[in-house]
């Protein structure tokens, strides 16, 4: 660890560092806040800075310390908040200007959480506009940009949550993931996201996109730092009728179980059309790195993915017209183009489709587990097919216009929000323009424990996950 930029350790560093009073609390949060203050302006990333709140935080957090008090897991480390979560006295945005100035009468549960576990809230990540676009473009806010090259997307609608983390602005941050949203914003930025299986975390407080579908999730640098956060937020939540009673396992300890005889399935077909040179050559050395850990990697048949996207792509624009409908109608001067048209078309679907799309849900989900999972432990995919595409190249579309470009960003995240089923995106190399590109892991539902152990392997083996954007060559500590 470098002991003059803390910066540049992971969040599991950053804690143990902390809790020995190695260093306190404040010096860590003003690093942050000072790289934020560097970064801020060519990336985006955060919709509002809270410096002050976040220094007294930290204060808390080393005077307890002084006085023995472990906060919790997350004692004095800094962290940031998608702004899709409620915190009580704070205006929530969701990336849009339609909520107006409205401010929270409460906490959502993960945040309450996270901050019981003793975390530093730096402040409110940017995302896309009402979390219903993929490009991290926002005309509200100011479009976030990616950092490893601000002429890129850093993909949405967690675009904040991902860059904030790439660019070592932050340990760790909440995201959600309703049709990938979380998944491949971490794949374009080069960090690990974790989007979990539907009910293992607490929605409550998270202003929704399609309460069907959406699932809460973390970003960090590993996935040792994403069981901390997961450990932190995930359980039973009476304000949330449909969080799963399940047992939450210690994460952290279960990242050390042998991963070496598991089985790792690698669907061909569907899975391997549609990817660039380099996506298709780091998903194959990744595989190879799993394979010299000792799990067994094998080719798979899975059930054909395209009628999930399609009936994931129902509920969701149904969905989303209910939430939206009204405003639609008498305030559609509020909204981008492009999050208009996906939730007006919502209100065009008959009702017997979006109904058979819940009522399939369940029996489809069954038919999935018990093929895709009959000869394998876990599903190894490609996260997107290809680096982050320029602002440029997403605004001109390819040959089926923007929309086409969307599709292909999402065409491997949105049949398991459908599913339901929890799915981890790891860092495994860089294009030849120096864009991170990344893999999937998928398991069976509530596996978060066995997708965290196997993508926390292949770290030990690879150091992808340590390389951060360029421009951090300078020391970014704080004086004092």
């Amino acid at each position: 660890m470098s002991a003059t930029d803390p910066t540049r350790w992971s969040l599991t560093e950053a804690a143990i560092a902390i809790r020995n009073g190695t260093v306190s609390s404040l010096y860590v949060t003003k690093a942050c806040l000072n790289l934020i203050e560097t970064w801020q302006p060519h990336i985006n990333c955060f919709i509002e800075v809270e410096s002050k709140a976040a220094r007294e935080a930290a204060n808390r957090a080393d005077a307890a310390l002084v006085k023995g008090q472990i906060l919790g897991p997350l004692h004095g480390v800094p962290v940031a908040y998608k702004d899709l979560f409620r915190r009580e006295g704070r205006t929530l945005t969701a990336g849009s200007r339609i909520l107006g100035q409205q401010v929270s009468p409460d906490t959502a549960t993960i945040v309450a959480r996270l901050e019981k576990a003793g975390a530093v809230p730096l402040g409110a990540l940017n995302l896309a506009e009402l979390a219903a676009y993929t490009t991290g473009e926002n005309i509200h806010w100011g479009d976030c940009r990616n950092p490893w090259n601000p002429d890129h997307i850093p993909g949405g609608s967690s675009s904040g949550s991902a860059a904030a983390v790439a660019a070592r602005l932050a340990y760790g941050t909440l995201s959600s993931d309703t049709g990938g949203s979380g998944r491949h914003p971490a794949a374009f930025c080069g960090v690990v996201g974790l989007k979990t299986t539907h009910g293992r975390v607490s929605r409550h407080g998270a202003y929704p996109r399609a309460w069907s579908l959406d699932t809460m999730g973390v970003m960090a640098r590993t996935a040792a730092d994403c069981a901390v956060l997961l450990g932190a937020i995930a359980g039973h939540d009476p304000n949330d009728p449909t969080s799963s009673r399940l047992p939450v396992p210690d994460y952290e300890w279960t990242l050390h179980f042998p991963v070496s005889g598991m089985r790792i399935g690698a669907p061909g077909g569907y899975y391997r059309n549609d990817l660039s040179p380099a996506a298709a050559d780091a998903l194959e050395r990744s595989r190879s790195v799993l394979a010299d850990a000792g799990l067994n990697v094998t080719p798979v048949e899975v059930p054909d993915p395209g009628p999930y996207s399609d009936l994931a792509d129902a509920i969701m624009k149904c969905e989303a017209a209910t939430i939206h409908g009204r405003r639609i109608r008498e305030r559609p001067e509020d909204f981008s183009a492009p999050v208009i048209s996906r939730n007006e078309t919502g209100l065009h679907l008959l009702a017997p489709r979006y109904i058979s799309a819940l009522a399939m849900r369940g029996r489809l989900l069954e038919k999935f587990v018990a093929t895709a999972f009959a000869e394998a432990d876990v599903l190894h995919l490609p996260a997107v097919g290809f680096p982050a595409p320029s602002f440029e190249e997403v605004r001109r579309g390819g040959p089926g216009g923007v929309p086409d470009v969307v599709r292909r960003i999402a065409r491997f995240h949105r049949p398991f929000n459908y599913l339901g089923l929890p799915a981890v995106v790891v860092p495994c190399g860089f294009s030849e323009d120096g864009l991170p590109l990344a893999f999937q892991l998928v398991g069976r539902p509530f596996s978060e424990a066995r997708l965290l152990a196997i993508a926390h392997a292949y770290q030990a083996r690879t150091d992808w996950h340590k390389r951060a954007p360029p421009a951090l060559a300078e020391e970014s500590a704080p004086e004092g």
